[in-house]
């Protein structure tokens, strides 16, 4: 073995108990796996024993409840104070102005410095914009319509702004401080958390709302400051050396190009983001539960809840079982299923059918969730996964805010049910499209199979081969 002082020094990948490391190349040969380890078998519960997992999905799901609960109150305010479904619509629109300009930026941040500080910048800044509703809800209440609603955007339009830039660092977290064995295993309970804090939350905040707005806001902000501890506890890794582009500007679409050129990543994320433009129907909620439905605050965080609670469900029966074999089909089934369920919740005037049909589209969404997610993870470089993540999000988290705003704009136009329905027969179109024009998805094998290729030596260390599923 040679000197151990000019040994290469090369990134590990995390393992359990222990994040990620920079570490000679010949320790790294002699760590072996445990004796009597069996690779093959499936432990549903592998992610939940990583200490530092436990410490991110605790600080994730406090935010998403704070997230869930902010969301119901100013969503049901805003309709409550205009009687406009418009008034939704521009507010998703006000959503995704900052996602599509911070995005790629943001990732490249990820990539750059210390993912857990700026994840703890995000916290303190959205805490801080939620005692600002707060204030404005109790405090101003009084103002013209259309000076309070101008407010009310330009605050949530901040929070998400400071959403979008900790977003990435906190996606890109995760592979650090989990196994790449375990990692699939990770994503699922990530998404069994989430979806079980969207449950909670604007069911929690439907029950706030209908005794005080303004109370529903500070608990959020509690929320936000709360989850400092969780990540503060996790360790401060620096992102692993990358190669930089010619210029800052270029770096910012080194995640671009690679989706581009990774056509089996290119295909799910735009699956994704077509149907929930086309499908989307949350941000048109509040008019369902109020004008449609005839519930009230409470009912109208159900209704929220009920996508999340279907996700649950579907992420418990994925945890539980081994990675899906034929995942790219799973997807497509998935996302049709979607459209069907979306059509479906359209049409309905009965809020129990309405609210089993929000269920089966959670329990469809996650299934898309945890399939695309592990894709975006597994098949990038470490190196890159902020600039990667990035542009997921704005794949992904644009298309949940342009999506509601085509809603918002639809409903105005044509009635919030054929905004809807005409919602999910788009989704079913972009069902058959996608899987015509990317035939890598449909077949798509087991996750567990999922392996980056390799850069060539001649590659750019930061725009590596495009990656394989073996």
């Amino acid at each position: 073995m040679s000197d151990p002082q000019h040994a290469k020094i090369v990134y590990e990948p995390p393992d359990d108990d222990r994040p990620a490391s920079a570490t000679p190349t010949e320790t790294l040969l002699e760590q072996q796996t445990p004796a009597g380890h069996d690779a093959a078998a499936h432990d549903p519960y592998a992610a939940l024993r990583n200490r530092h997992f436990r410490f991110l999905a605790s600080g994730f799901f406090i935010t998403v409840i704070a997230a869930q609960m902010q969301t119901v109150a100013a969503q049901y305010q805003i309709y409550a104070r205009t009687g406009s479904a418009l008034s939704l619509g521009v507010l998703g629109g006000v959503l995704a102005v900052p996602m599509l300009l911070l995005a790629l930026p943001a990732g490249a941040l990820a990539d750059a410095f210390s993912r857990r500080k700026i994840v703890l910048g995000m916290l303190c800044c959205n805490g801080l914009l939620a005692l600002g509703l707060a204030g404005l809800s109790y405090a101003c209440a009084d103002w013209p319509t259309r000076r309070w609603v101008t407010a009310m955007y330009l605050l949530l339009g901040l929070g998400n702004a400071a959403a979008t830039i900790g977003r990435p660092a906190r996606t890109s977290l995760l592979p650090q401080l989990v196994p790449p064995r375990i990692f699939s295993n990770a994503v699922t309970w990530n998404s069994s958390i989430f979806e079980t804090a969207s449950m909670l939350g604007p069911a929690i905040g439907g029950f706030v709302v209908a005794r005080s707005i303004t109370g529903a806001y500070l608990l959020a902000s509690l929320c936000w400051f709360a989850c400092c501890f969780f990540i503060y506890a996790l360790p401060d890794i620096k992102p692993p050396p990358r190669q930089r582009s010619s210029s800052r500007l270029a770096d910012l679409f080194v995640g671009l190009r690679f989706v581009g050129k990774t056509r089996l990543m290119l295909g799910a994320m735009t699956l994704d983001l077509f149907a929930v433009l086309f499908g989307g129907a949350t941000f048109l909620f509040p008019v369902f539960a109020r004008d449609i439905l005839h519930v009230g605050p409470t009912g109208f965080g159900w209704l929220r809840a009920a996508p999340a609670i279907g996700a649950f469900t579907m992420a418990l029966t994925i945890a539980h079982r081994p990675p899906i074999q034929r995942a790219g089909r799973a997807l497509l089934l998935a996302v049709t299923g979607f459209g069907v369920a979306t059509i479906i919740f359209g049409l309905s005037k009965n809020f129990w059918l309405s609210f089993a049909m929000l269920v089966a589209t959670g329990m469809c969404d996650n299934v898309s969730v945890v399939v695309r997610h592990t894709l975006v993870q597994m098949l990038t470089p470490d190196s890159m996964r902020g600039r990667v993540s990035a542009v997921n999000q704005i794949f992904i988290g644009s298309s949940n805010e342009i999506g509601g705003l085509e809603s918002g704009l639809t409903a105005q136009w044509f009635g919030p049910v054929i905004s809807v329905v005409g919602g999910g027969v788009g989704t079913l179109l972009v069902v058959g499209t996608v899987g015509a024009i990317f035939p890598e998805i449909r077949k798509l094998g087991s996750l567990r199979d999922i392996r980056p290729h390799e850069p060539e030596a001649s590659e750019p260390q930061d725009l590596p081969a495009t990656p394989v599923a073996k």
